[in-house]
């Protein structure tokens, strides 16, 4: 059902294109990020990407939403389709497709751990399990969400402490709410860029209890969130502690890699185990994985798990 072409996942039965790379007259979107949302004509989504996407998106006017909440099934033809948490970002969705000779997921990015600022995820039962397998290698285990936090507090308090300015490195949509929400929860003022705020007025609009937080520098006084650039320099004027919130940190060489002082491993992304426990959650028969590295397809086969990596070009046809 699903193939894999130059532009992205295809549902030739739905005539219908999920997290296409490129403008398509009509596009199923997971999530808003930059790398999954594209503005196409008609765009599939959650009422919260929908709301982000309109942020993002620089011709918007031209774009028709239409937006389906989670688990509130609706009908193309003889499909059924739901869309259901994902945990990965503010209304971030799994598809399921389910038709006469099965049922279909695609998770796009997701992760099982319990995030601040995005709903729970869930897990369905399907024949073909479609995973983004970012993280699919078994050194990729993020320690527990309090050491983690735990640890982002106190590289703020130890900065702040000093005089310092701790600033955080974070994707302006997702991570930096979650640092936000895990700074406020500490008490620790914050500012924050400008991209970071505008997106954070649409979560609290969307529910999410974020405390509001000044735009600017900051000046040790209170922490900085801002979104990675091409370099993590900071000015000479300013005393800083630097640090960037990715699931990379994992990798010893992180932090040289990013030029930060810290990396801490805060991911939107499932880790290697949430990988396994998600097929196990979901039984298929079958697992097609996109979006990370091919070699988890021989550590799943190893397990006894029908397991393929969709190439460009590649279809698998169930229905």
């Amino acid at each position: 059902m699903f193939a894999k072409r130059d532009a992205g996942l295809y549902l030739p039965a739905l005539d219908l294109w999920v997290d296409a790379s490129r403008r398509r007259e009509r596009g199923y979107v997971s999530h808003a990020h930059a790398d999954h949302a594209r503005e196409h004509d008609v765009v599939i989504c959650t009422p919260e990407t929908a709301a982000l996407c309109a942020v993002r998106f620089r011709s918007r006017k031209r774009i028709a939403f239409e937006t389906h909440r989670f688990n509130e099934p609706w009908e193309i033809g003889e499909y059924r389709l739901t869309l259901f948490p994902a945990g990965h970002v503010l209304g971030s969705a799994q598809i399921l497709v389910e038709g006469s000779s099965g049922r279909h997921v695609y998770t796009g990015d997701f992760k099982l751990a319990a995030s601040r600022t995005a709903e729970p995820t869930e897990c369905k039962a399907a024949d073909v399990l479609v995973m983004e397998c970012t993280f699919g290698s078994p050194h990729y285990v993020f320690p527990p969400r309090e050491e983690i936090e735990a640890e982002i507090v106190g590289f703020a308090r130890a900065a702040l402490e000093d005089g310092a300015t701790p600033v955080f490195y974070a994707y302006s949509l997702g991570k930096a709410q979650e640092a936000m929400a895990i700074l406020g929860s500490a008490g620790i003022p914050m500012r924050v860029h400008s991209t970071v705020a505008k997106i954070a007025e649409v979560y609290r609009a969307c529910g999410v209890g974020l405390l509001p937080a000044e735009q600017g520098e900051g000046d040790g006084t209170h922490a900085e969130i801002r979104p990675p650039g091409r370099t993590n320099a900071a000015p000479a004027s300013r005393k800083t502690r630097t640090a960037m919130l990715t699931g990379w940190a994992i990798d010893r060489s992180a932090r040289y890699r990013y030029g930060v002082d810290r990396s801490f491993a805060l991911s939107d992304h499932a880790d290697y185990p949430a990988l396994l426990r998600t097929i196990e959650l979901v039984r298929p028969r079958k697992v097609l994985l996109v979006h990370g590295r091919d070699d988890f397809t021989h550590r799943l086969r190893r397990l006894g798990i029908d397991a393929e990596y969709l190439e460009e070009h590649a279809q698998l046809s169930l229905f």
